[in-house]
């Protein structure tokens, strides 16, 4: 069988939340990520305009693994002082800043915070963005 072509990236993540309430306003008041779909009390289908972020409520019973396999999940910024802008804002809304903003060998910079739900988050301006993407 031929191999398929190749797919149009990685736009949709989808995680459990024990922090339901909590993480809803992380991504929509902090992050100002915009309410695409709401089911149920249980699931959250967010969007940030071209991507598909999912929150379910994570059962009661619902035990993370001790190394969980997801490092962290990332949101793209439009330019490097935004990096700075984004830290403090997060920082002073009570946000868990994981790691301070830095500069990286590949022209990116970032830092990480941590959702209400423990889950690491990387803002990131990335220069290669700033080209259009291959259609």
């Amino acid at each position: 069988m031929q191999k398929p072509q190749p797919t149009n990236g990685l736009h949709h993540v989808a995680l459990f939340i024990k922090h339901f309430d909590e993480c809803e306003y992380f991504y929509t008041q902090l992050l100002s990520m915009k309410i695409d779909w709401r089911p149920d009390a249980d699931n959250l289908y967010l969007t940030s305009g071209n991507d598909n972020f999912a929150l379910h409520r994570a059962p009661v019973d619902f035990m993370p693994a001790k190394h969980q396999r997801l490092d962290h999940i990332g949101f793209f910024l439009s330019s490097r002082a935004e990096v700075d802008i984004w830290c403090e804002y997060l920082r002073e809304n009570g946000v868990v800043i994981k790691a301070e903003p830095k500069d990286h060998r590949d022209g990116t910079r970032s830092f990480y915070c941590a959702d209400p739900d423990g889950n690491n988050v990387q803002l990131i301006y990335y220069p290669v963005t700033d080209r259009p993407l291959k259609p």
